[in-house]
């Protein structure tokens, strides 16, 4: 098969991606076997072959929003025996959350995301810049029919911790809700939050974002620095710089909550007490659960949820990654692969 392999991290644009080719890999017992349809790229991905964010595994292959059809199945999957009813054909969504125990006290009270024993796909384990991947039976999800596998591709983890970054911010339907960037996983919470009735105010630097966002029902859209016209009842940060979070602070209403959806930050710079003051709060949203990628899932067939996207050949994951590193990239980046 062929597949794009991180060796050694360095900048975006000096092509940290390696085209090779590889023996196809062969799934455990509890495994199944996909071959990948498209793969968006996301920041994060971005982030692991920059070097931002430490590699846990290297050579590694990114990429953790994975649309693809099962063509192998292990031994237990084939047998019955891992309790999951996959079969060749079935058509599966691969995303960031790769396994975890089960057993620990993270995993007992709903919170596999936190699970210290996680895996996370193109992280710990080889994702889907590549012709196939392997992936744990019990974390893929299943798809429905006529899902559009470039539009569904950013929806796997873009669209999941968009989902989940609208939870933990704690925003009601008709509340006020800003949204601090605008990229692929914004476009899919400013859906899901207008659905809900809720005021939408969007912060980003690009005035064809602002623009975008007005178009998909945003109150108002500004750059960032600028305070909405009015105080907000919860915001999410998208954006991996730091200084945006304290934006949001100087926006949220008191006991508003800035929600910061970011695996990696540059660093908060230091700020007065008074914008936290209030009982105003801070909290991190840590990736997904196999339920908020099922969720989310349901939720974007029914709206439906649209994604923006450009598409990129296997051979062109070192340009998508590049122009995802410059802001050059209008919504979400997708391999297409398959």
């Amino acid at each position: 098969m062929r597949a794009a392999v991180l060796n050694s991290p360095r900048p975006a644009g000096e092509g940290p991606l390696d085209l090779v080719d590889r023996a196809d890999p062969e799934p455990a017992p509890d495994e199944v076997l996909v071959a990948v349809e498209t793969c968006a790229v996301c920041r994060t991905d971005l982030q692991l072959c920059e070097g931002d964010l430490e590699a846990q595994r290297l050579p590694i292959v990114p990429g953790h929003q994975v649309v693809g059809t099962v063509v192998g199945l292990g031994a237990d999957v084939a047998s019955g025996g891992a309790g999951v009813a996959l079969t060749v054909g079935d058509r599966v969504g691969i995303a960031w959350i790769a396994s975890a125990c089960g057993a620990c006290r993270h995993c007992r009270r709903g919170y596999e995301n936190l699970c210290d024993e996680g895996r996370n796909t193109g992280w710990h384990r080889d994702g889907g810049f590549a012709q196939l991947v392997t992936a744990r039976a019990g974390f893929v999800v299943p798809l429905p029919p006529g899902f559009d596998p470039v539009g569904a591709a950013p929806l796997l983890c873009g669209g999941a911790i968009g989902l989940r970054s609208l939870r933990v911010s704690g925003i009601e339907p008709g509340g006020r809700l800003g949204l601090y960037g605008f990229g692929a996983s914004a476009t899919c919470a400013i859906q899901i939050a207008v659905h809900r009735g809720c005021e939408v105010y969007v912060c980003t630097r690009s005035e064809a974002e602002q623009q975008r966002a007005l178009e998909l029902g945003a109150a108002w859209a500004g750059g960032y620095g600028d305070l909405p016209p009015e105080r907000l009842d919860a915001a999410v940060t998208f954006a991996p710089a730091g200084s945006v979070v304290v934006d949001a602070l100087r926006a949220v209403d008191k006991g508003g909550v800035v929600a910061i959806n970011a695996i990696h930050l540059d660093g908060i710079p230091a700020f007065d007490y008074s914008l936290l003051w209030g009982e105003r709060q801070l909290r991190s949203v840590a990736n997904v659960t196999r339920a908020d990628v099922a969720e989310l899932v349901g939720l974007a067939a029914a709206l439906p949820i649209v994604t923006r996207t450009e598409t990129f050949g296997l051979d062109e994951a070192n340009e998508a990654l590049a122009r995802l590193a410059a802001g050059r990239i209008s919504g979400a980046a997708v391999l297409r692969i398959g």
